[in-house]
C-alpha cells in the first residue's frame, strides 16, 4: 500500500524517504513525522498518515505527540544549561537544592546520580492512586520520604518517572520556574521549537492521540521486564514503571496534556526534536545563541553508568541524562562513537551525533512493544547513515 508523504527531503537523503514510506507499508505505522538536521541544515522534514486509528484526520507539519521518556532528554538539556550558567553543580547533593530530599539516608546523593540513574530512588514503595501522578506535591514528597532501593552509587536502575519530579524540584529551587517554564523561556523561544511540557488548552486539537499497543510484545527485553514485574509486584521495576500506573491515568486525557511531568509527557514535533539535537550536534551553538558549551556537552557524551540495569533488567548505558548506544542492535542509533539521545516508550526517538553533526527526531502515534529502540526508528536511522 502506498502512502502519501508531505514535507521535503534533500535528494541526497531519498533513502530516508523510502524508509519512512516502508514504515507505513511494512511496519504498521499509523501517523508519524521524521526530521533530520546535518550541520545545521534541515535535510529531511517529512510527515504522513493520520492522527487517529479510525478517524481520517491527517497528520500535519505541526501535529504534536507525546514522546514519553524522550522527555528525560529534554529535562537533561535544561539541567546542563543550568550547569553552564553556573547555577547547578552536579556534584552537590540533591538536598542542597531540595532539603526535603535528605530524608531516609538520602542527604549525600549528588544530583549527577539522578541524571545517570544511580540514586536508587527509582520509584515509591507504597501503592499510589492513578491520579496521584498529577499531584506534584504528593509525588515529590513521596519520593523525598522514600528510602533508596539500593546503595546509591553502587549500581544503576532506570528512574522512569521519578527522574522528572526530582529534577523538577531542583530546577524550581534554582530558577523559581517549572521545567516547562524554563524550557520555554531559555530554549524553545530562542530556538523557535514547537516543544512543550504542559500544552495550552487551545493547542490540544494539534495533538495526535497515542494508540496503545494491542500486539504481543516482540522484544525479549520487554518479556523479561514483564516477567520481573510479575515475580516481584512490589519491587523496584514495578515501582518505577507502574506506581502509579501512567497508562491508566489517561495519556490522551486533557489532564495529562495540561500537566508537566518532566520525565514522561513532553509533546513535540519531529522537527523540534531534530533541531534541538542538531544544535547539540554542532557544539551547542546556533548563530549567536549558545545552548550549552563544548565542555558541558561532554557530560551528555561521556558514559556515566553502564551494565546491568536494576530496574529494566537488561544492560543499559547512560551519560548525564541521556541514553548512549547499547552493545546490541536493539539499542543502536548510528555509527557515531559520541552519539547520545533518548527514546520514548512505544517508538519515538531523538539523538545527536556530534561526529557527523546529525540531529535526528522521530515521533509517532502507534506505540510499539520494544523496550528500547523501535524497528521503525532503527530503519530510519540506518537509512540516514547510508546517505552520508
Amino acid at each position: 500500500m502506498s502512502i502519501h508523504l508531505d514535507g521535503f527531503c534533500d535528494p541526497a537523503f531519498v533513502d530516508v524517504r523510502r524508509a519512512f514510506a516502508d514504515n507505513f507499508s511494512q511496519r504498521g505505522e499509523i501517523g508519524a513525522g521524521v526530521s533530520i538536521f546535518v550541520d545545521g541544515k534541515n535535510v529531511v522534514n517529512l510527515w504522513g498518515g493520520r492522527t487517529h486509528w479510525f478517524r481520517a484526520k491527517k497528520w500535519h507539519e505541526n501535529s504534536l505527540v507525546n514522546i514519553y521518556s524522550g522527555s528525560k532528554g529534554i529535562t537533561a538539556i535544561c539541567a546542563l544549561r543550568l550547569v553552564d550558567q553556573g547555577l547547578l553543580d552536579l556534584d552537590k547533593p540533591v538536598a542542597h537544592y531540595w532539603p526535603e530530599f535528605a530524608k531516609k539516608g538520602k542527604g549525600e546523593i549528588p544530583v549527577k546520580w539522578i541524571l545517570n540513574h544511580k540514586a536508587g530512588v527509582s520509584g515509591v514503595r507504597r501503592p499510589l492512586m492513578g491520579n496521584d501522578l498529577y499531584r506534584w506535591k504528593k509525588m515529590s514528597r513521596s519520593l523525598a520520604s522514600q528510602s533508596p532501593w539500593w546503595e546509591p552509587g553502587e549500581k544503576h536502575g532506570y528512574h522512569a518517572a521519578s527522574f522528572g519530579w526530582i529534577m523538577g524540584e531542583i530546577i524550581k529551587s534554582i530558577t523559581g520556574k517549572t521545567v516547562g517554564e524554563y524550557l520555554k523561556q531559555e530554549i524553545c523561544d530562542p530556538l523557535g521549537l514547537d516543544l512543550h511540557f504542559g500544552v495550552a488548552q487551545d493547542q490540544h486539537d494539534r495533538i495526535a492521540p497515542i494508540i496503545l499497543p494491542v500486539a504481543i510484545p516482540e522484544s525479549k527485553h520487554t518479556w523479561n521486564l514483564l516477567a520481573s514485574g510479575i515475580k516481584n509486584p512490589f519491587g523496584p521495576t514495578t515501582s518505577a514503571i507502574l506506581n502509579p500506573i501512567t497508562i491508566a491515568t489517561g495519556v490522551n486525557s486533557k489532564r495529562w496534556r495540561n500537566s508537566e511531568l518532566p520525565a514522561i509527557n513532553a509533546h513535540s514535533t519531529a522537527h523540534a526534536l531534530a533541531k534541538l539535537y542538531g544544535v547539540l550536534a554542532r557544539g551547542g551553538e546556533l548563530g549567536d545563541y549558545q545552548l550549552i558549551s563544548d565542555k558541558t556537552l561532554d557530560l551528555a557524551i561521556d558514559e556515566s553508568s553502564a551494565g546491568h540495569d536494576y530496574v529494566l533488567k537488561m544492560d543499559t548505558r547512560f551519560s548525564m541524562g541521556f541514553m548512549l548506544n547499547q552493545s546490541y542492535k536493539a539499542g543502536w542509533f548510528g555509527d557515531g562513537k559520541r552519539s547520545f539521545g533518548h527514546n520514548g516508550a512505544g517508538g519515538s526517538f531523538a539523538f545527536a551525533d556530534p561526529d557527523a553533526k546529525i540531529g535526528f527526531g522521530y515521533v509517532m502515534n502507534r506505540m510499539g512493544t520494544h523496550l528500547l529502540l523501535d524497528p521503525r526508528a532503527q530503519h530510519l536511522i540506518e537509512a540516514v547513515y547510508r546517505c552520508l
